[in-house]
């Protein structure tokens, strides 16, 4: 997997090591949640989770395949659909 063309189709995420991470920022509190919960579900959805911290309108999150010791098409799958999300929102 060429990690690097990955990231040029997902232009908002960042690697940093073993991981991909990306900050979104939410019109509002009510709104961060709500992405919060649709990424839930996704991740629940393809059995991968990702890091979340939020703080009030601001997610911060962070990717990689614990049990594969770095990123897999999975983070990036996962990735794709946390954009989808985020744009949704208008975040």
């Amino acid at each position: 997997m060429d990690v690097e063309q990955k990231l040029r189709e997902l232009p908002d995420w960042r690697r940093e090591g073993d991981e991909i991470r990306r900050t979104i920022t939410a019109p509002d509190f009510p709104t961060a949640i709500r992405v919060v919960d649709e990424i839930a579900v996704e991740a629940e959805a393809l059995n991968h989770h990702p890091d979340i911290d939020i703080r009030w309108r601001t997610l911060h999150l962070a990717l990689t395949t614990h049990d594969r010791g770095g990123l897999t098409e999975l983070d990036f799958t996962l990735a794709a659909r946390i954009d989808a999300i985020a744009a949704k929102h208008g975040a």
